[in-house]
């Protein structure tokens, strides 16, 4: 009989210590091993795989304890990275198969491709990402492939290199205090952001020479984006890329001595975007009450009476 976690790639042992886990929570190695009457080092193998998974969170403190994730919200989570996982290996066996088969002499060049379905475009995003040597540059907008913004784990990756990453955000999406904060670990890391009042063209150009976007540009996702390769129509997003990258206001900078620090940068750049002060203040997750009295001291440190000069004097200053 295959064990509980198996079709997600665990197994035996890994299965007993959730399980174990989900009977007796914050039990310690040795406590599990003698429970189950295993060697430890199974049993920490095991700890080990489902820590990975996000089935498990270890505790601080010593003795280490371990505390189970709900199965129901856990097991559909990892079922889904898992069925993701699998439509990338399906979109690269579809990749490797279509390399196999030479060109018909005189055949089409292959300027764009369809890549289909939420796994396939995702594996295609990591992929091109993964592949970056110069630049990565970004328009972010919805309708979102699984409903919401997706974390970026190979933007931090690729950054690292020093691989520059330029992004233009819809300003209403960085009202989601989530959103927001990812955005602005991003920047803290290295990426040059921006903000729009309103953007729907979504995309992603990697090094000036491939492009993605999606099939259509509607409110509703279709979950089929369309690979641009050199040709007129990538010259013609890089050139729409950069118009908006003009037109955009600078979400946050490099710090200056006399400048604010970077949550005061953020609260600047979103009144110029033409968000309200609540709009604001949910993106930042504060107080609307927070968000005037620092508006106001800003104003002050400025030496202005409204918002407007306010917003020009800090552009003027660089620090927007």
């Amino acid at each position: 009989m295959e064990p509980l976690l198996g079709p997600v790639g665990l197994g035996d042992v890994d299965s007993a210590v959730y399980l174990r886990l989900l009977a007796v929570p914050r039990a310690d190695l040795p406590e599990l091993a003698a429970a189950l009457d295993l060697p430890g080092t199974r049993v920490g193998a095991a700890l080990d795989a489902l820590t990975d998974a996000g089935l498990v969170t270890r505790l601080a403190g010593e003795p280490a304890r371990y505390v189970p994730a709900p199965p129901d919200l856990a097991i559909d989570a990892l079922a889904l990275r898992r069925q993701a996982a699998l439509d990338g290996l399906r979109a690269t066996a579809r990749d490797l198969g279509r390399e196999m088969v030479p060109a018909p002499p005189g055949g089409p060049s292959g300027l764009v491709e369809v890549i289909e379905g939420d796994g396939a475009v995702l594996h295609q995003l990591a992929r091109l990402q993964l592949g970056a040597q110069r630049e990565v540059a970004i328009v972010d907008c919805p309708p979102y492939l699984l409903g919401q913004p997706q974390d970026n784990d190979e933007q931090r990756q690729v950054m690292r290199r020093g691989v520059r990453y330029r992004a233009i955000y819809h300003a209403p999406v960085l009202q989601e205090p989530e959103k927001m904060r990812d955005v602005l670990d991003c920047v803290a890391a290295g990426e040059e952001a921006r903000t729009l009042p309103t953007v729907e063209l979504k995309m992603i150009i990697v090094d000036r020479a491939v492009a993605m976007i999606p099939l259509s540009l509607g409110e509703t996702e279709t979950h089929t984006r369309i690979l641009v390769h050199p040709s007129p129509l990538l010259s013609t997003l890089i050139t729409c890329f950069d118009l908006l990258w003009d037109r955009a206001t600078p979400l946050a900078g490099g710090e200056r001595d006399d400048g604010p620090g970077p949550r005061d940068r953020a609260v600047l750049a979103l009144l110029a975007a033409g968000m309200k002060d609540r709009a604001v203040a949910r993106a930042l997750g504060v107080t609307e009450r927070t968000v005037t009295r620092r508006i106001t001291q800003l104003m002050a440190r400025l030496g202005v009476r409204t918002r407007f000069q306010a917003a020009l004097q800090a552009a003027r200053r660089g620090w927007l």
